[in-house]
């Protein structure tokens, strides 16, 4: 199989760094990242085969930066490997697009199993969270409900950002938009939420893996 090229996405450093030596004799480490935002331009600049994402990660999530990613032309096979082990969010990285999911607390080989199963266009879960999300999916949990309200993208964006503690001048400013479009947003967000103050909002977030806990 030939080396594949990798961009690894994760906002600690320290970790990504040692996460590359671990990687970089089977595969080529291209590109690593902070946040979101750097992960959809770092894909569109380096063209990886398979991008390694948190999906806990500032200014732009990885399941919100992977749906961007999944609209380009050729977009890279995605393998989370992340901290949460709740089949809510497996179910919401597939539904996403990615083809792995990987437990940061699974063994190293699972995440070299994982990419190279993806290069050859095949899934692979953690046996970790394999059969909660086997039962998620047949309809044994409530997922549904715990995913609503449906927020649309640019909602889970102003979302992350006032949970993040931006202002709305702030997201108006990093989003190109108005500041009463981002006021307008935030007056949705906790119409459909049923929040009642931006703590309220941030709690929200952190639940439903938005933003990570503190």
């Amino acid at each position: 199989m030939r080396r594949g090229r990798i961009v690894l996405a994760d906002d600690h450093r320290m970790f990504t760094e040692l996460l590359a030596r671990v990687l970089e004799p089977q595969f080529d480490v291209v590109g690593i990242v902070e946040n979101g935002r750097e992960l959809v331009e770092a894909v569109e600049r380096l063209c990886p085969d398979v991008v390694v994402a948190d999906i806990s990660m500032p200014s732009l999530n990885g399941i919100e930066a992977v749906r961007r990613i999944r609209k380009m032309p050729h977009p890279p096979r995605i393998v989370f490997l992340t901290m949460h082990e709740d089949a809510t969010f497996a179910m919401a990285a597939f539904q996403a697009g990615a083809c792995g999911y990987v437990l940061k607390r699974s063994p190293p080989t699972e995440l070299t199993t994982a990419i190279q199963a993806a290069m050859q266009g095949q899934v692979f879960i953690s046996p970790l969270v394999t059969s909660d999300l086997l039962n998620a999916l047949m309809g044994k949990r409530q997922l549904r409900e715990k995913l609503k309200p449906e927020l649309t993208s640019r909602q889970r964006e102003v979302l992350q950002l006032l949970a993040e503690g931006k202002s709305p001048k702030q997201v108006a400013s990093l989003l190109n938009i108005s500041v009463r479009t981002a006021e307008f947003h935030k007056y949705r967000l906790m119409t459909a939420t049923g929040a009642r103050s931006v703590a309220d909002l941030t709690r929200y977030a952190i639940s439903h893996g938005i933003v990570p806990s503190l």
